[in-house]
């Protein structure tokens, strides 16, 4: 029982560790200058040409047009 019980725990903290790592910051720069920060990679939906983004400031799913965006950088967390 303890050992059952020693290997999910074990389990249940990797998997925690390995989807923490995957969300990392983004530094979304914008073709007028602006630097928006998100908490995660944004996704592009190539059918309506929108990037969507949580922003790490407010916590906010938002959306900007990809005609706007001049570059996505990851940040070092």
């Amino acid at each position: 029982m303890r050992n059952n019980l020693l290997i999910s725990s074990i389990f249940a903290a990797a998997a925690l560790f390995t989807v923490a790592g995957c969300s990392s910051n983004q530094a979304v720069k914008t073709t007028d200058g602006k630097t928006i920060v998100t908490d995660g990679k944004p996704e592009v939906d190539s059918d309506t040409g929108l990037v969507s983004y949580e922003n790490a400031e407010t916590g906010k799913t938002e959306q900007i047009n990809r005609d706007q965006v001049k570059r996505m950088n990851e940040l070092d967390n």
